[in-house]
């Protein structure tokens, strides 16, 4: 249920409450200012009665030691006092008045049929005026509902949208004071934060991997030339290793930013994936096992997952545990793995730059190869999702099924890379 219709619901709810409660007060008031007036009117009947008994003259609407007469009235009757008795139980209300005059009982009566009618008249225009009340009011709060609902979903449309990485967008203020008001500005204050925060991250980043780029690659030049020894071998792996993470680093803050745009084409999804994997598998030292089970063609930027493929598949093997399988099944990618799984922080928060699993006990570093396939991913606008499936390892799944078109071709072989 939404807040709209909560807030409709409780307004209608509230004024039939009201409505109710004013209706039972003005319904028991009425009616015991109907029964005290005739009451008065009947005992003061009651009194000239037993007067003119007493004094011998009788009146033909006073009863004399009736044999007919409402048990509670006989009995209030009896001590010598007198009293008044509605009695219902008939087809007409009658309302009642006895008192003792020597030995003889004085009884009056008078038909309450018009009383009783006044009050269901009431009781009917006191219905029509609660059902009325209650549906403009139900009227007025689902309209207001409506006001409050879209100011919220504005918000959180816009707070989706910046949590989406789009920092360009701001709530537009209506003015006034209320809570809805405060929350705007609170809203666009924190983006105006968070944006100019990554900013200066995203500069600070690019601006030292740039500066890094020149020392870096005389590290690697002259690495190069050393003479050959396994220390030589060392250092030129170690300076290797530098310069991937700096290009890693520089593709992070590119892909941060929101100039980067995919340059599509149409590809066989299949083929794309065996060129990932004989990439990532180009040194011979491991193998992944590839199988199609349906292939398709795919409208996107094949370079751009060919690199998250790669990511996958090496980080496949540096992380988890052979044997790596790679399944194409139509728009849809899966990378698994025999390894420990991917930490609960990763399947919580996603792939977070620089962050490693080793505080967990599974001896996991991520570095920086599943952001960048996760911002690839987000370029594309695919999908790319983590998760520990049964029976244990790690698998990570790319889901392009918005881009296919038609004319895929027919499913191939399992093969293996």
């Amino acid at each position: 249920m939404g807040l709209r219709t909560k807030i409709g619901v409780a307004i209608t709810a509230t004024a039939a409450l009201v409505a109710v409660i004013m209706g039972l007060v003005v319904h028991h008031r009425t009616a015991g200012n109907q029964l005290e007036t005739a009451r008065e009117a009947l005992e003061g009947r009651l009194a000239t009665a037993v007067e003119d008994h007493a004094a011998g003259v009788h009146r033909p609407r006073t009863l004399v030691n009736p044999e007919h007469i409402p048990g509670p009235l006989r009995k209030a009757v009896e001590g010598g006092g007198r009293a008044t008795h509605l009695d219902s139980s008939g087809p007409v209300p009658m309302l009642w008045a006895a008192g003792r005059s020597g030995r003889d009982t004085i009884v009056v009566k008078h038909p309450y049929a018009r009383q009783a009618q006044n009050l269901r008249r009431l009781d009917e225009a006191l219905w029509w005026a609660g059902g009325l009340g209650t549906a403009f009011a139900g009227v007025v709060g689902v309209g207001l509902a409506t006001v409050v609902g879209r100011r919220l979903n504005a918000s959180a449309r816009t707070a989706e949208r910046i949590a989406d990485g789009d920092f360009s967008a701001r709530l537009k203020p209506r003015g006034g004071q209320d809570e809805i008001a405060r929350l705007i500005v609170a809203v666009n204050t924190m983006a105006d934060a968070l944006a100019a925060r990554l900013q200066a991250e995203r500069e600070v980043t690019s601006n030292i991997a740039h500066e890094l780029r020149t020392p870096v690659a005389g590290l690697v030049a002259a690495a190069a030339v050393l003479p050959p020894g396994r220390p030589a071998e060392m250092v030129r792996e170690r300076a290797e290793r530098v310069r991937a993470l700096m290009e890693d680093v520089l593709e992070v803050a590119r892909l941060d930013g929101s100039a980067e745009r995919a340059d599509t084409e149409v590809r066989a999804l299949g083929e794309l994936t065996r060129r990932a994997v004989r990439s990532a598998v180009a040194d011979g030292k491991e193998t992944a096992e590839v199988r199609v089970v349906r292939d398709c063609l795919v409208e996107t930027d094949a370079r751009r997952v060919e690199r998250i493929l790669v990511n996958l598949v090496t980080n496949a093997f540096r992380h988890g545990g052979a044997p790596v399988t790679v399944e194409v099944d139509g728009g849809t990618v899966r990378v698994r793995d025999s390894g420990p799984g991917f930490p609960p922080d990763l399947l919580v928060c996603g792939p977070q730059r620089f962050r490693t699993g080793s505080g967990s006990g599974l001896g996991l570093g991520l570095g920086l190869g599943l952001t960048i396939a996760a911002g690839q991913a987000r370029v594309l606008g695919a999908g790319l999702a983590f998760a520990n499936p049964g029976g244990g390892g790690a698998q990570a799944t790319l889901d392009l099924t918005a881009s296919v078109r038609d004319g895929a071709g027919p499913a191939d072989e399992p093969c293996a890379s």
